[in-house]
């Protein structure tokens, strides 16, 4: 992978201590992608209250990506950390299923 791509593809912002990463790949704003956007913010405010990153990668605008990251379906999140890295496909309006493959749990108030 090009160094311009990894940089588009990694956060930014400053890095947490322990703090999930996640990458979510999107097309521009379709209806697909505008529900994926509020269904993962949704459900990070929920279970990962500061406690993630997350990259919001337009393949419109960066075409490149799509094939360095081997991306066949849009939208795509991933989750690059903690380990065993995890794919989700789709809307991602099955919060159950998000919460299984990720491993989630409510945070205490």
């Amino acid at each position: 992978m090009k160094k311009e791509s990894i940089e588009i593809a990694k956060a930014k912002s400053k890095k947490k201590a322990g703090a999930q990463s996640f990458s979510l790949y999107i097309t521009g704003a379709s209806p697909n992608s505008s529900r994926a956007v509020a269904n993962i913010k949704m459900l990070f405010a929920k279970y990962l209250p500061g406690n993630h990153e997350l990259d919001i990668i337009d393949v419109y605008q960066h075409p490149k990506i799509a094939s360095e990251v081997n991306i066949i379906v849009l939208p795509m999140l991933v989750r690059h950390s903690p380990l065993p890295e995890r794919r989700l496909l789709g809307d991602m309006s099955d919060l159950d299923k998000m919460i299984r493959t990720l491993s989630l749990t409510t945070v205490e108030k």
